[in-house]
């Protein structure tokens, strides 16, 4: 099935965050709420429009690694598999290598 988000909606594929970091240290529930999220956007809505009638396109694009708002996605299940639509605004940041 494909999926084209509408507006600036986004398509994520939620990338679970590990509970004990590589020295050994446990992060408490507590911590790991305030905690963005990653994801990578697997499609991309043409951008949202603006009191003009014209398009202002995303400023993220398909493949790339991003940080997001833990509480801002609409979560979804397509063929078992978890994604979730989340607006541009609610990306904090891209992750590079």
């Amino acid at each position: 099935m494909k999926i084209k988000p509408l507006s600036d909606y986004i398509l994520v594929e939620p990338i679970k965050q590990e509970e004990v970091t590589k020295g050994g240290i446990i992060i408490p529930e507590t911590a790991r709420e305030e905690r963005a999220v990653k994801g990578k956007i697997i499609a991309t809505g043409p951008g949202r429009l603006n009191d003009k009638g014209e398009r202002i396109s995303l400023s993220v694009k398909e493949g790339q690694m991003v940080l997001f708002k833990k509480y801002s996605p609409d979560e979804i299940k397509i063929d078992d598999k978890e994604y979730y639509f989340i607006r541009e605004d609610d990306i904090m940041a891209i992750i590079e290598d």
